[in-house]
């Protein structure tokens, strides 16, 4: 079950450069001192009061943590200190650079409760990193994993889709990569042309153009299902929908419900691969576990509409039960009853 996040943004706070795609402002306009941190905890604590059994975990997200000077970095972790002794919280996650996660560091960081630590890593190839101005290498990225693994620590690493100098085969080999490493989970999601980002300027110079939805679904679709072939869990695709987000976006393939998209587009590949497979009749009846049955069907039924159109079919049905396990799809037709799972489809 994924612990109950209790975010604390620190915009900025120990990067030693600006990265292309950049603009923290997006999530906090200030960085927030120590004495906010432990205020804003005990607020949220409050809220979260009646989420039953869930873990509660503090989340320092934006900038480096660990490439903040190590007396900071101690006032934020003991900002948090006194919710982990009582037990209101269960544990601390960080997110930083994986160059700056040497073993001082990261024993620091165990004295003090931290349970999980995000890598920045947004792409595994080195001349995609060196466009995006990252200043670190896809090598820093392994040691950082592997240190991380030995000092017991759960691993997540943040990647990111259509930088300046990415393909799809580039992202591929990222994901080959990132498979050895086994981490314990995955983000993804696709460039955005920020406000006040760098790489805002190489847009509107015609210098860089962002993917379009339809490409970063396919490229999505790819990392998500190579993660569930590995049995890693992607905790989320796409960027969380905000304020800050909608004031600052100039450009590129931002939907609200990109993990629904790539989910419906899954589905629709596994039930074309069933009618593909098993002719005829001019009716089909889909079952699956009844919290698929909107991935199946599509946005608007979009799904159903083109496969009844692509097929010839007279009627689609769609029905729900509970006995069949979610990432499987079964197909009901005169010729008897075939299934397919997201596993079996080819990455």
């Amino acid at each position: 079950m994924n612990p109950l996040i209790i975010p604390v943004f620190l915009p900025y706070l120990g990067c030693r450069q600006r990265c292309l795609f950049c603009n923290q402002r997006v999530t906090a306009e200030e960085v927030p001192s120590p004495l906010f941190v432990r205020n804003f905890i005990q607020n949220s604590m409050k809220e979260l009061s009646s989420n039953g059994m869930r873990e509660r975990q503090i989340a320092f997200y934006g900038g480096s943590f660990t490439a903040v000077g190590r007396e900071d970095q101690i006032r934020y972790l003991e900002a948090a200190r006194p919710f982990l002794a009582s037990g209101l919280i269960g544990s601390i996650r960080i997110s930083t650079r994986p160059d700056a996660l040497d073993e001082d560091a990261l024993a620091l960081l165990k004295a003090y409760g931290v349970k999980t630590v995000e890598i920045g890593a947004q792409s595994m190839m080195d001349e995609v990193l060196f466009l995006s101005r990252r200043g670190h290498s896809g090598a820093d990225i392994v040691s950082a994993a592997v240190r991380l693994k030995q000092f017991g620590f759960e691993v997540g690493l943040q990647l990111m889709i259509g930088l300046p100098g990415d393909t799809y085969e580039l992202f591929v080999e990222t994901m080959d990569r990132v498979i050895n490493l086994k981490p314990d989970f995955l983000r993804i999601h696709p460039t955005l042309v920020l406000r006040g980002a760098p790489l805002e300027t190489l847009w509107k110079t015609g210098r860089y153009a962002p993917l379009s939805l339809e490409e970063t679904i396919r490229w999505l679709k790819k990392g998500l299902l190579t993660a569930e072939k590995f049995g890693i869990r992607v905790a989320r695709l796409g960027l969380q929908p905000t304020e800050g987000l909608e004031k600052h976006f100039l450009a590129g393939p931002y939907h609200p419900a990109l993990r629904h998209c790539v989910d419906s587009q899954i589905a629709f590949d596994m039930a074309e691969h069933l009618l593909r497979n098993n002719s005829g009749g001019s009716h089909a009846l889909f079952l699956c576990n009844p919290r698929e049955i909107s991935n199946l069907r599509g946005q608007r039924n979009e799904n159903v509409r083109k496969l009844r159109e692509q097929f010839e079919l007279r009627a689609i049905s769609v029905q729900g039960l509970e006995q069949i396990a979610r990432g499987q799809l079964c197909l009901q037709r005169p010729g008897g009853t075939t299934s397919i799972t997201r596993k079996d489809l080819i990455c």
